[in-house]
């Protein structure tokens, strides 16, 4: 299934990683992931809702500013890493 805005989900990630001061495949390891598998959504695939908890868990993110529903970043959130 394919995202709207223009790929937002990969986008947020992709800072949250880099913010996170980790690899995207240190990441996939300790969340057990296969290798590219963050990398994987920058097609626009949507993630599944498992996996949209499990990521927004990890950076401690809300689901819907991971997915674009929240426009910007929540107070004390991205910027904390």
């Amino acid at each position: 299934m394919k995202m709207e805005n223009n790929n937002l989900f990969y986008r947020r990630l992709h800072l949250a990683i880099k913010q996170s001061g980790k690899s995207a495949n240190q990441i996939e390891r300790e969340l057990g992931y296969s290798r590219n598998a963050l990398h994987n959504y920058k097609d626009g695939t949507e993630p599944s809702a498992k996996r949209l908890m499990e990521l927004s868990q990890y950076f401690q993110l809300p689901p819907g500013y991971l997915l674009g529903i929240i426009p910007n970043s929540p107070p004390g959130s991205v910027a904390k890493f």
